[in-house]
């Protein structure tokens, strides 16, 4: 019988794509119309970007060439991807010997003829601290290349369990349906007697001074009229399902409040009027799941482009263009939803670092335009 030969290439590979995948929780890219190079991504990496080319590189004028793509083929997955910065890993695993890297601010080139040069490179010392002991070392054979590809499955199989936990999670949002019943329920008082309504829960600079902070919540459960309650409601239906469910309920009634709270702030410093409506917790659940689909934008970037931010944009707009609006309670809110949504995060996503600084970042808002307020 015939034994199967794997390749010292093939061997490089397979070790750089398992090491990649399991222990630094890289996932493949779908990237079209290239062939013979592998792209691993990890947007929440310092390196976001992997990519392992196994194309013959065999002089500088091809490796330019190479690098023009390379830089093409990052500015989209940037765009598409939402990401501020992308640096890219460009391992080139069969470049001639001859051929000097090319030095780039944001693709970072090294020429990889063994996993024990790969090892001692500065680069993935300093970026992958972890690689030199997480790689494996001994010669794969066959049996070890169907072992790294068994790993490389289950690994595969739950990164799709953890996002079917997200997006297939099933959850009755009773937080949203008793907003919504609260909301109603205060228009059909505000009906009896709706001057009564307005002067003991509406959000005006002059009340809250005199120490009445509690107006700063109440106002987002008072609406003006049918059509106002009616619209809101209905975008309440909308979208507060979706950030009850991938939030959590008690992360989403403290986006919801917290939404008002920072939306009526910016209503009492910035103008003079009397603000009703739950607009501003409306926009704070937008900005939610705008930071929601921000951090799975590898999955929902036709959500965000399609859904989300034309709908925060318009309604902005719309805003600014008609009066009696309060823009800059809306304004508030939509900061207030994504400053929260940071601060509280997300399930499978939560990072001390950011808990902190969202945090830090809550109380000097609210310290400032409190302050604001007291001077104004």
């Amino acid at each position: 019988m015939n034994e199967y030969k794997v390749s010292k290439e093939d061997k490089m590979i397979m070790k750089l794509i398992h090491y990649f995948v399991t222990k630094e929780n890289y996932k493949p890219v779908v990237v079209r119309g290239v062939d013979n190079e592998i792209w691993l991504e990890n947007l929440d990496n310092e390196i976001p970007l992997i990519r392992i080319n196994t194309n013959y590189i065999h002089n500088n004028e091809q490796l330019e060439i190479d690098q023009r793509k390379v830089t093409v083929i990052r500015k989209t997955i940037k765009k598409k991807t939402f990401s501020i910065n992308m640096n890219v890993l460009n391992l080139l695993v069969n470049a001639r010997e001859e051929v000097n890297v090319i030095e780039d601010s944001n693709i970072f080139s090294i020429k990889c003829n063994s996993i024990t040069e790969l090892k001692k490179n500065k680069f993935m010392t300093e970026y992958f601290p972890n690689f030199k002991d997480g790689v494996l070392n001994k010669n794969a054979g066959y049996g070890d290349m169907f072992e790294m590809t068994e790993e490389l499955n289950r690994k595969t199989l739950e990164n799709d369990k953890d996002l079917s936990k997200v997006f297939l999670r099933h959850d009755t949002p009773y937080i949203t349906y008793i907003l919504i019943f609260i909301n109603v329920v205060m228009f059909l008082l505000s009906i009896l007697d709706y001057t009564k309504i307005i002067d003991l829960f509406a959000n005006y600079y002059v009340n809250v001074k005199k120490g009445e902070i509690y107006r700063l919540i109440t106002y987002s459960f008072v609406h003006a009229n049918f059509l106002h309650l009616f619209f809101n409601m209905y975008a309440l239906y909308y979208i507060g399902p979706q950030v009850e469910k991938y939030y959590g309920k008690m992360n989403y009634l403290i986006i919801y409040l917290g939404s008002a709270l920072m939306g009526g702030l910016f209503t009492t410093v910035l103008t003079s009027s009397v603000s009703v409506g739950a607009s501003s917790s409306i926009f704070g659940l937008f900005s939610s799941m705008l930071y929601f689909g921000y951090k799975y934008r590898n999955v929902l970037d036709n959500f965000l482009r399609s859904g989300i931010i034309p709908v925060l944009i318009l309604n902005l707009i719309l805003g600014f263009m008609i009066p009696g609006i309060d823009v800059y309670g809306h304004i508030g809110g939509l900061i207030g939803g994504i400053v929260l949504s940071y601060t509280l995060g997300l399930p499978n996503k939560r990072k001390t670092k950011e808990i902190v600084n969202g945090l830090i970042i809550t109380l000097i808002l609210i310290a400032a335009l409190s302050y604001m307020l007291i001077i104004k």
